[in-house]
C-alpha cells in the first residue's frame, strides 16, 4: 500500500486533514507571533 494514494480511504483522508490542520494553525500562529514581536 502506497503511503500516497490517488484516492486514499476515509481514514487516511481523515488523517491528511487532522495532519495539514496542525500545520496550518502552526504556521498561523508563527506568522502572528512575527507580527505582534517588536
Amino acid at each position: 500500500m502506497p503511503v500516497l494514494e490517488p484516492n486514499p480511504p476515509n481514514g487516511q483522508k481523515k488523517l491528511l486533514a487532522v495532519f495539514g490542520a496542525m500545520i496550518g494553525i502552526t504556521v498561523v500562529i508563527a506568522v502572528i507571533a512575527s507580527i505582534a514581536s517588536p
